[in-house]
């Protein structure tokens, strides 16, 4: 007969599977520092020699990574999503940008809708909250604020999704954009016409998403993210037109 004498759990593979939990949902990203051994076993309810032994297998996991002197945090587990050439050859090639643009318009579109649909009322709680924290940064009139709070609206509404796939996917496309890979965001919130239209445009996904309007969400995305393409395409033809005559000026001088 198939059947196998059940074994009870060690409390070690418990904590084990609690934190891989927490990573695969996004709740632990990485670089979070976890607490001290003495607080965590005390919050996880089990021994600290049962605590170390479910850290040593993360750390063999390559999920935890231990620093001397500083304590355990989460891996880079998003660092092996593109490979050191291929961030090269995004960050060199313009059509990368475009095609990324429009990568997002499609899967945030569909996040958007199922947050929309199926988000907790928690979920479209920390949406809120983050808009409201985009209202606040644009009175202050910093770029870089503006642009981190933009990538954070977009992640939380990929988190309200509960997709964990597309949840990593889209965080390990952020951080490349966060590093300028693709483009520099703070270009987009230095205009003020730009700023405005742009926050409002969230205002319009973050209003549909609270309404529940599925629909809404989704084409309130996709204009937002038409309207980053036009964007960044007018930039480019800005640069071009800028080298073009900085060569005539040149050329001028010398005559």
């Amino acid at each position: 007969m198939p059947f196998e004498k059940v074994v009870p759990e060690k409390l070690a593979q418990g904590v084990v599977r609690q934190v891989e939990e927490l990573i695969l949902r996004g709740i632990l990203r990485p670089g979070d520092r976890l607490p001290s051994e003495r607080d965590l076993a005390e919050r996880l309810g089990v021994s600290r020699p049962s605590l170390r032994e479910a850290v040593a297998e993360l750390q063999e996991q390559g999920l935890l990574t231990s620093r001397a002197g500083a304590g355990v945090f989460v891996a880079d587990v998003l660092g092996s999503a593109f490979s050191p050439a291929l961030v090269r050859l995004f960050s060199t090639h313009e059509e990368a940008v475009f095609d990324y643009v429009a990568f997002r318009r499609d899967m945030e579109g569909l996040a958007a809708q199922r947050a929309a649909e199926t988000g907790s009322d928690t979920d479209l709680a920390v949406i809120d909250s983050v808009f409201r924290r985009m209202e606040a940064a644009h009175a202050k009139r910093n770029p870089a604020e503006e642009a981190g709070l933009d990538a954070d609206f977009h992640l939380a509404i990929i988190e309200a999704s509960h997709n964990v796939v597309m949840l990593h996917m889209m965080r390990s496309m952020y951080d490349l954009l966060r590093e300028g890979v693709f483009y520099n965001r703070a270009i987009m919130f230095r205009q003020r016409t730009t700023r405005d239209q742009l926050l409002g445009q969230h205002s319009e996904i973050n209003a549909a998403l609270q309404a529940r309007d599925g629909a809404g969400a989704r084409t309130a995305v996709e204009r937002h993210l038409d309207f980053v393409e036009a964007a960044l395409r007018a930039q480019v033809r800005a640069d071009r037109n800028e080298t073009v005559a900085a060569k005539r000026l040149e050329h001028e001088a010398r005559r």
